[in-house]
């Protein structure tokens, strides 16, 4: 037997305990959304708290010739938040509140801060936000940067409800952004994903908390264009609103039912209205549980959210609460499953025959669709890559599928066919969302998309602020 001489196996040990200790002080980092579809391995996550953090962190990448990336909570999935080998800003403990003035409804906050800390607040003073998620867990600076919408359809997206913001731009300089400083920056950034610099913080105009009455009413999808233009467009007192449409066999995207949130009186103090937490969620999380995995488990949860929201018809509710809805029941972890996201917007008045197309591919496809809400948003002409170039209806979307490759490539063939009903329709898609699209869909989407690129070519023209966004579709 041949004996291995000590200084080899010396030499051995000091290598295994060499890398073992770099592997221990270099950890693999990953980053990903909550679809956990794309993990990416990047450089390093840092945890933004101090805009001379920020301003020091930027003039290093720029030495360094590195990319950064800017994550809030990162529900985005189409790789908005991340890079490759860049350094992702985690910017979700960069939150305060700076300045806050009830008399003229004005709040300034950091970019990290949540709906949920603004309206906790604001809610003893009576004031409520304008334009939100349905949800309240998101960060302004990651709802600005997607340009987010809400319930309300008496505002258009979050960028109709901002004063101004502050930018930290790729040379290190930090501007004031509004309608009429660096109003260029102002189109860019919302719905600009991260691409033009660190949102530092935003100045939003607040209003009135208010009272409503919900109101609930069924009815089918060819009247849904004449109702909502009498009774809820029609009708002021209308300040919020939002539909679902089935997609279960019972009624598959021909049953309806729409809520209507009434502003009234009453003469309960609306500033004693305390904000709901959670509340029960065991049914509906389980009823969600079965209709992941048979028909008869979405006509169940179809029946159930059904009678549910007429019972809750009369109901009072204040505006900070419609605007605090249930969450935790969605949350969904499966291996090899996972949940997406998709949104598409159409023209009020091609919603019939829109839906008619829908229903005509999902009925020759296998597509495992969860849910559908409708919610209405004005026309937007500011927001560079502007998502309703008219009046729309937005079809949020929830899909349930496998994780291989082959499930999530017959996904994106059955996802680009609702794509090309919707541009046919002259409608446009929503681009956080998981990126199934073409390159040719999202420029007849985004006809503003070359503009967009040739800006962002001239305020960073190295390239600083970096995600696979921008590589999927502009690169």
């Amino acid at each position: 037997m041949k004996r291995i001489a000590v200084g080899t196996v010396m030499v051995v040990y000091m290598t295994v305990f060499s890398f073992s200790l770099w592997a221990y002080q270099h950890p693999v980092l990953t980053s990903s959304d909550q679809s956990k579809l794309l993990p990416t391995r990047v450089k390093q996550i840092r945890s933004a708290t101090s805009t001379d953090d920020l301003k020091s962190w930027i003039e290093q990448a720029k030495q360094r010739q590195e990319t950064v990336s800017i994550a809030g909570m990162q529900h985005s999935q189409g790789g908005q938040t991340y890079l490759p080998d860049t350094t992702v800003l985690d910017m979700t403990k960069y939150d305060q509140i700076l300045d806050y003035t009830p008399r003229t409804k004005r709040i300034t906050v950091q970019s990290g801060a949540t709906w949920g800390e603004i309206q906790d607040r604001i809610q003893p003073d009576g004031l409520a936000i304008q334009v939100m998620q349905s949800q309240n867990i998101f960060t302004v600076g990651g709802a600005l940067s997607v340009n987010v919408h809400g319930r309300d359809i008496r505002y258009g997206s979050l960028l109709d409800t901002v004063d101004s913001f502050r930018l930290l731009q790729a040379d290190g300089s930090v501007v004031n952004v509004s309608r009429t400083e660096h109003a260029d920056l102002f189109r860019l950034v919302p719905g600009g994903y991260g691409l033009f610099g660190i949102i530092l913080d935003v100045t939003l105009k607040l209003t009135n908390d208010e009272w409503y009455a919900e109101q609930t009413v069924a009815l089918n999808y060819q009247d849904y264009p004449a109702y909502f233009r009498q009774h809820v467009l029609g009708d002021d007192d209308v300040r919020m609103h939002i539909g679902r449409i089935s997609v279960a066999p019972d009624g598959f995207f021909k049953d309806m039912y729409v809520t209507n949130y009434r502003k009234t009186e009453r003469t309960t103090p609306i500033e004693e209205e305390p904000l709901k937490q959670e509340t029960i969620i065991a049914l509906p999380k389980a009823l969600l549980g079965i209709s992941r995995y048979s028909d008869f488990g979405k006509n169940q949860l179809w029946s159930f959210q059904k009678s549910y929201f007429l019972k809750q018809s009369g109901t009072f509710e204040s505006r900070n609460n419609v605007m605090r809805s249930d969450s935790a029941f969605m949350e969904y972890t499966s291996p090899g499953r996972t949940e997406l996201l998709q949104e598409y917007f159409v023209p009020v008045d091609s919603f019939v025959s829109y839906i008619d197309q829908l229903r005509s591919i999902l009925t020759a496809e296998e597509l495992n669709v969860l849910n559908i809400t409708i919610r209405y948003v004005e026309q937007d002409e500011t927001a560079a890559l502007s998502y309703a170039k008219q009046d729309m209806f937005a079809l949020v979307w929830l899909i349930n599928t496998e994780t291989d490759p082959v499930s999530i490539n017959e996904t994106k063939r059955i996802v680009q066919k609702l794509i090309d009903a919707t541009l046919a329709h002259q409608g446009s898609y929503y681009l956080p969302y998981y990126p199934f699209a073409t390159r040719k869909q999202f420029h007849d989407a985004y006809p503003n998309a070359a503009s967009f690129k040739e800006a962002k070519q001239q305020q960073d023209p190295d390239g600083l602020f970096m995600n696979q966004f921008y590589l999927d579709y502009f690169k």
